[in-house]
């Protein structure tokens, strides 16, 4: 069975921004987990998973995305974003630069 590129970018990838996007805004801009749901259009609770390492913990992403996570982080606290379009940019800037992730059995993909 073949998975498509877009497919792991909704299992892993995705989740994994989300992930990084949630602990930025509540490590470096003091953001409270009901506030950060609403900023990324999640629940508290997925926020709460995230921060906890119960969802997206097997994702390891590229050093390079953490700058791109920090530049998305200020644009949404700043209200200058959405969530949206940030993830998509993140997403742009991995698939541009042919990044790539690992998964908990340090596969690359």
């Amino acid at each position: 069975m073949y998975t498509l590129p877009q497919e792991l970018e909704v299992w892993y990838i995705i989740p994994a921004i989300r992930r990084e996007l949630s602990k930025c805004l509540i490590r470096d801009f003091n953001v409270s987990y009901e506030k950060v749901g609403s900023i990324l259009g999640i629940s508290k609770a997925a926020v709460s998973q995230y921060i906890k390492s119960k969802r997206a913990a097997k994702v390891k992403l590229p050093k390079e995305v953490s700058k791109e996570v920090s530049k998305a982080c200020s644009s949404l606290i700043n209200e200058k974003s959405n969530a949206v379009d940030e993830i998509q940019r993140i997403l742009q800037f991995m698939r541009t630069k042919e990044l790539s992730f690992e998964v908990c059995d340090n596969r690359k993909l």
